[in-house]
């Protein structure tokens, strides 16, 4: 089975193939197959964008696709950055999104910076089978980053689970409790069951897993 994640973002693509490199699937990233670039993410929610990023690719190269929006949602900041957590502040960088949100919680105390990463996961096929799944782990914001792996905003945020930074994380640490994880996790449970499959769809064999 061939398998499209609908991203550009090779970290996101290397959680991906931790999450589903056991299973006989090939994943194939958006270039690997010759999309160069993907539908602005102008949509209402992380499920809207997901959903315009699957469809998308779906119908561009007539394979079955994984797509997800995901984002950080800092309590004090009025559940921000959201949806908007990949061009936050207008900065073109991880270091500088990093920068402005701490800058945003200078005055905020440690107790009151509560903040969730939320992921949306939407999988499509040629034949029109769609469905969602979410994800969700939660933690707080430090001071300052911690840890030199991960991507993303992950070396300040601070997981409930695992009792210390994304990127203090290894790998397999993270993807366990992780909003992208998670998500994957009831995807794959998903497929695996027949029961899963939507009433009057034709097509469960087409997405079975191994």
């Amino acid at each position: 089975m061939k398998l499209v994640i609908a991203t550009h973002n090779q970290g996101k693509m290397a959680e991906f193939k931790l999450a589903l490199g056991r299973y006989k699937i090939q994943l194939l990233s958006a270039s690997e197959v010759g999309i160069t670039q993907l539908p602005e993410e102008n949509g209402a929610s992380y499920e809207e964008n997901a959903m315009m990023k699957a469809a998308f690719t779906t119908m561009r190269c007539k394979l079955p696709c994984l797509a997800d929006d995901s984002g950080l949602e800092v309590a004090a900041l009025g559940n921000a950055p959201g949806i908007y957590s990949a061009r936050y502040g207008g900065k073109v960088n991880n270091g500088e999104r990093i920068a402005y949100l701490l800058e945003q919680l200078r005055f905020t105390p440690q107790d009151k910076r509560n903040a969730k990463f939320v992921c949306s996961l939407v999988f499509t096929t040629p034949r029109g089978l769609v469905q969602g799944f979410e994800g969700e782990s939660h933690g707080t914001i430090l001071t300052g980053p911690r840890g030199q792996g991960g991507f993303g905003y992950d070396p300040i945020f601070f997981s409930n689970d695992l009792q210390k930074t994304f990127a203090e994380a290894s790998e397999p640490e993270k993807l366990r409790v992780s909003h992208r994880g998670r998500a994957v996790a009831s995807f794959v449970n998903w497929i695996r069951n027949p029961q899963g499959t939507p009433s009057g769809s034709k097509e469960p064999q087409a997405v079975t897993i191994r």
